[in-house]
């Protein structure tokens, strides 16, 4: 394990007035002028501003962008500045048409920025890329889809890859995850395999649900709210709506993240006439502290050994026994470990004292109800599996999960990504119930596990992957190790992406290669039996019918659940219990098929799609139904108190902590700001505090390169960032995604989930 180096003159606890810093607090005017910059920049109808106003609304439009809830008694204006700008993004009405394709090449597409690339407008036509024209020529649907099925079925199964991101609606979700399993293969990556795949796999370890255990309601009877590694002001802003409401009734926030996020320290609600004019604005934090990344084991450690202090001074009045002897396994061990970590070893990996860690366990114990939150910053580690396990302790502890006000929530980043996973899109047999495949459809599901995201690049890099079909998202640009990946991506034999936008992973083209356009979530759904409606699934496990409203960008643009049933009719023998025409021409069909595979989570699923604040689809452990191998919530004995992992060592050594901007939506770049953090311009920059830029002899502006300090044979470097000081603690920089993804190589990842530890790779700074 790397040891930490001092801390030199950092704060913990304060901000470093010389390092860049945007004063005004989250929310406010510096948010309607965000969303006003975006409205005048895009090329869009006066039908976006009736939109918005439906924006996360029964029977309006869902979100595209974050997956926090919808409450039942929604704002008048039920949106925040990324869902705006997610909207506004998707009804621009430039057009990337064949006219667009027909003036450039892919070569010259290449030397695009990824802001400029989507900016060209919404795709309007299935293309094929032309290699000896180097550009996408137009094709029809039906010469698409007979194309790309005669190369599925030329293939062995196994060596077709399905990936999602989390855009797609549960309807075209269920099909894509039937059409995978009816070909014979469950190689069903998702974009949640680059972020809360550590969700996925180790809560269902820890308490038997792969998804939080909170809904809305407890965020109104919480006492206190610990915070770990999630930037709610950037990437669910409407989250501070909720948490403004619970300071203003006494609720407590403690906040533990290397960097000072605005959205964390103090929000000023838009829809607030008074607090935008004459109000101060809501402090949220309480108290905010600077762990270094990867510190949060030791952070977690520390709490729980001021728990058990305090219990041996109050024995019975702080850990709650009861609710451990009946409830869970695993305690003895947990506490002997936890006592046996020295203060020295919490300091020195937390990178903070002991003094603040006992003034945020005096929180945590003065506090009856506990919800505790995270996001990357806890997941995307080589222990991240380690870091839910100390946060699931630390609640346990004093029976913290399965009672109202309580409960551990991941905050996700994409609309729907949850939800995918609920109708089966996954590479295991237990995301989609074989009997239920068999009784349903007649099929024979297969066996074999399939791929996640790193396997199946893995399976692209050694062969044996062949195709990969993109429902949509931005695959090759979210990857680590994507320098890797785009010189082995030509090598597949088919490549399919269907999608709104064009984005960088078009230009990477397989030797058969096809770009299918399709509706995106505002748009009108109109099919045989009418207009359709879609659904997702939020953070907090609830379910929510949306009907888009704007005119389609072209005649020939298709659903996704369209393009899914051609896909399948063009590659599927006949089989008379696939109904892909009738369930292509009325979403009921497909919903009703979604509750019969899984009638204890949607039944009636029809009659309850626009149900105010969604309907909530249940969580055993909320219940305290702990589906464990023990049949119990599981404690985690720490081994070690670094989520780093066994990272190279030297002096030299920096741990790179990845970064969305303000004004970014996963790879999606809408602009060059970062108010929030109050940074502007380029976004080729590594930031890095004084202190450590005057120990590696480092000067501000100074060009400079990062490279991967794993030494496994493959040179990883990305050139031409500028030294930034910026307040963080020592020995870390931090840099955007995904600009600097080609630092993290594709084997770094968390153990059990492979989830890409993209906040906490071990880099060094090159000069010149």
């Amino acid at each position: 394990m790397t040891t930490p180096p001092s801390p030199g003159k950092h704060s913990a606890t304060e901000h470093d007035p010389d390092t860049p810093l945007d004063e005004s607090p989250a929310g406010g005017w510096g948010s309607l002028r965000g969303v006003a910059r975006i409205f005048g920049e895009s090329d869009t109808s006066s039908r976006a501003l009736g939109i918005l106003s439906t924006l996360n609304k029964p029977k309006g439009v869902m979100c595209s962008s974050c997956a926090w809830a919808k409450p039942a008694e929604p704002h008048t204006f039920e949106f925040c500045e990324n869902g705006a700008k997610a909207t506004l993004w998707e009804l621009d009405e430039r057009r990337a048409d064949p006219d667009f394709f027909d003036a450039r090449s892919l070569t010259d597409l290449r030397t695009w920025h990824d802001h400029d690339l989507e900016k060209a407008g919404r795709l309007t036509t299935p293309m094929r890329y032309d290699a000896d024209a180097d550009r996408y020529l137009p094709v029809s649907w039906d010469q698409a889809f007979a194309e790309i099925g005669r190369e599925l079925k030329a293939m062995d199964p196994q060596e077709a890859v399905f990936y999602a991101s989390g855009h797609a609606g549960l309807e075209a979700s269920y099909l894509y995850a039937l059409l995978a399993r009816a070909m014979g293969h469950q190689n069903l990556p998702q974009s949640s395999n680059m972020c809360h795949e550590t969700t996925s796999v180790n809560l269902q370890t820890f308490i038997g649900t792969p998804v939080g255990t909170c809904t809305l309601e407890d965020f109104d009877h919480c006492d206190a709210i610990f915070f770990f590694g999630q930037n709610t002001g950037t990437n669910s802003p409407r989250f501070l709506h909720t948490l403004k409401r619970a300071v203003e009734r006494g609720c407590r926030i403690v906040t533990f993240n290397p960097l000072r996020e605005r959205g964390s320290i103090e929000f000023v609600d838009p829809q607030d006439i008074a607090q935008m004019t004459i109000g101060a604005p809501t402090k949220i934090s309480e108290a905010y502290y600077q762990v270094r990344p990867g510190g949060d084991i030791a952070v977690l450690v520390g709490l729980m050994k001021c728990v058990l202090a305090a219990e041996n001074k109050a024995p019975g009045r702080v850990i709650d026994h009861t609710f451990i002897d009946s409830e869970t396994v695993g305690y003895e061990q947990t506490a002997l470990a936890v006592s046996a970590a020295s203060w020295d070893e919490i300091e020195k990996h937390s990178g903070l004292t002991r003094a603040m860690i006992e003034e945020a366990a005096e929180i945590y114990i003065g506090a009856e109800k506990t919800i505790g939150i995270y996001g990357m910053g806890l997941t995307q580690h080589v222990n991240g599996w380690l870091n839910l396990g100390m946060l699931c302790n630390m609640l346990l502890m004093r029976g913290n999960i399965g009672r109202l006000g309580a409960g551990i929530s991941p905050v996700r980043g994409h609309s729907n990504v949850q939800g995918q996973r609920t109708v089966g899109i996954g590479e295991k047999s237990a995301h989609m119930p074989a009997e239920k495949l068999r009784d349903l459809f007649g099929i024979e599901p297969p066996e074999e596990e399939g791929m996640n995201a790193v396997h199946a690049c893995e399976g692209i890099l050694d062969g044996r992957v062949k195709a990969m079909i993109s429902l949509g998202g931005n695959l090759l640009r979210a990857l680590p190790d994507r320098e890797r990946m785009e010189h082995a991506w030509p090598k597949l034999r088919l490549t399919v992406h269907i999608a709104t936008k064009l984005n960088r992973s078009h230009l990477v083209p397989g030797e058969v290669c096809y770009l299918l356009p399709c509706l995106g979530r505002t748009d009108q759904d109109i099919q045989e039996t009418g207009l359709q409606a879609v659904s997702m699934e939020d953070s907090l496990s609830h379910i929510y019918g949306s009907l888009g409203q704007a005119e389609p960008p072209g005649p020939e643009v298709r659903s996704e659940t369209a393009i899914v049933a051609g896909l399948a009719k063009a590659t599927l023998p006949a089989n008379p219990a696939l109904k892909w025409d009738a369930w292509t021409g009325n979403y009921d069909l497909i919903r009703d098929l979604i509750a019969q595979t899984w009638p204890d989570k949607f039944a009636d699923f029809n009659d309850r799609l626009f149900e105010p604040g969604g309907f909530y689809k249940g969580n055993p452990a909320r219940e305290r139904r702990w589906e464990t191998q023990s049949g119990k919530a599981q404690f985690t004995k720490p081994t070690t108190l670094s989520a780093l992992g066994e990272a190279p060592l030297g002096e030299d050594v920096m741990t790179l902590v990845t970064l969305r901007s303000n004004d970014q939506f996963n790879t999606t770049i809408y602009g060059f700001s970062d108010r929030l953090r109050g940074l502007e311009g380029s976004r080729e920059v590594v930031l890095i505090n004084r202190d450590e830029m005057a120990r590696l002899g480092l000067e501000e502006g100074q060009e400079v390169a990062l490279v991967c300090a794993v030494d496994d044979g493959v040179m990883r470097r990305v050139d031409g960032l500028t030294v930034t000081p910026y307040d963080l603690p020592p020995g870390c920089v931090a840099g955007y995604y995904p600009e600097l993804n080609p630092l993290v190589p594709l084997g770094y990842h968390e153990k059990n989930s492979q989830t890409p530890a993209y906040k906490g790779a071990p880099v060094r700074i090159v000069a010149g």
